[in-house]
């Protein structure tokens, strides 16, 4: 769950409230909040009850002195807090992220689906503001400034109409958002995020961009990208934006020519693909929309025609792990991956009419 204490003096004098959830205020417990101890979890606390003011993320660690929060959180520029009223308990997210933001209240002007970081609102999405938004995965945080500085808000999942209603002055705009992850309790989590590095040319050559998580667009970062290098973790990467177009699985190594990976134009986007540690279950069915045969695996099946005697697989429920697809027999030709879901019809996740998956491989450790 998490668990926080509040100290009603700097350095961790005084009183002491232990919490492991949300507390709207603090008054019933302390008469005033001057330092905080975050020993597991990830929290928000704020300057005001009910949840308003100034906020600030905490991860694991010691906070002696809240008024000199900015600099211990990294975040110059914010403003200095002077007393703690209120906190949120941050539950983890182990799934996807996405949010969609827009330019002005009430969902209307510009609008743009985000399911990684983004360090520059302008500069990627060339939207001057950010009025309103709906949360639809995980947990983020928006920050006042570029490179996630100056004031925060915590953002859980849902509609925002308007940030004013938010408690946000109507001269507050926010310029780069983040989303939350367990990075603080996981000590192997940068091996399980893993990191990417993309080069505009062959050879790790020209500007380069890295990454450990989903990008559905590269031209954010780079005019181009014909070569990369996995330093840790497993990546899908697309020649189209969007994970669209033909699509190739990268582990750790060096990939010098995106055309050796069988990309007909240069790398336009990528999937970081998480670690799943327990079984693998996925049932593949004939036809579309789950009909004719049906078979169940959970295990790698180097030919489907000779293990089911089935010759199409034309839709499939992913119900645990992740796996690779291939169009012919061995685990050769072109490749599709594929996330724990329901997928009706494999022409909906952008493949030909003609082309068909022989073979099935599940994305472990080994891999």
């Amino acid at each position: 769950m998490g668990r926080i204490t509040f100290y009603e003096d700097k350095n961790f004098q005084g009183r002491s409230y232990d919490c492991s959830s949300d507390c709207s205020d603090f008054s019933s417990h302390l008469s005033r909040c001057g330092s905080c101890r975050v020993e597991s979890g990830c929290f928000m606390v704020y300057e005001r009850p009910g949840y308003a003011g100034s906020q600030v993320f905490l991860r694991r660690g010691e906070y002696p002195d809240f008024q000199r929060m900015s600099s211990m959180s990294g975040m110059m520029g914010m403003t200095n807090m002077d007393n703690v009223r209120s906190c949120r308990f941050i539950p983890m997210h182990r799934g996807q992220f996405r949010m969609r933001i827009y330019e002005k209240e009430n969902f209307g002007g510009q609008m743009h689906e985000m399911m990684d970081d983004c360090d520059n609102m302008m500069e990627r999405y060339r939207m001057s503001e950010c009025q309103s938004c709906n949360v639809m995965d995980g947990h983020w945080l928006m920050y006042e400034q570029p490179n996630y500085r100056g004031r925060m808000m915590y953002m859980r999942p849902g509609e925002y109409r308007s940030m004013r209603d938010m408690g946000m002055s109507g001269s507050t705009r926010f310029n780069s958002f983040r989303r939350i992850m367990d990075m603080s309790e996981d000590t192997n989590a940068n091996m399980t995020m893993g990191k990417i590095i993309f080069y505009e040319d062959r050879n790790f050559q020209g500007r380069s961009y890295e990454t450990g998580s989903d990008c559905p667009d590269m031209t954010s970062y780079l005019s181009r990208c014909h070569s990369c290098r996995v330093e840790s973790g497993f990546f899908m990467v697309y020649d189209r934006s969007n994970f669209m177009g033909n699509q190739y699985f990268v582990k750790r190594g060096e990939y010098s020519d995106y055309q050796r990976m069988g990309m007909s134009d240069c790398i336009r986007s990528c999937r970081n693909i998480p670690m799943h540690r327990g079984q693998f279950r996925m049932r593949i069915y004939e036809k579309e929309n789950f009909g004719g045969q049906m078979h169940e695996m959970m295990d790698d099946c180097d030919n489907m025609m000779e293990r089911y005697r089935m010759s199409e697989c034309q839709s499939c429920n992913v119900m645990d792990g992740h796996w690779l697809m291939y169009e012919q027999p061995n685990y050769r030709g072109r490749m599709m991956y594929m996330r724990p879901g329901e997928y009706r019809s494999m022409r909906d996740m952008g493949m030909s009419g003609s082309t068909r998956f022989n073979s099935f491989r599940r994305i472990t450790d080994s891999c």
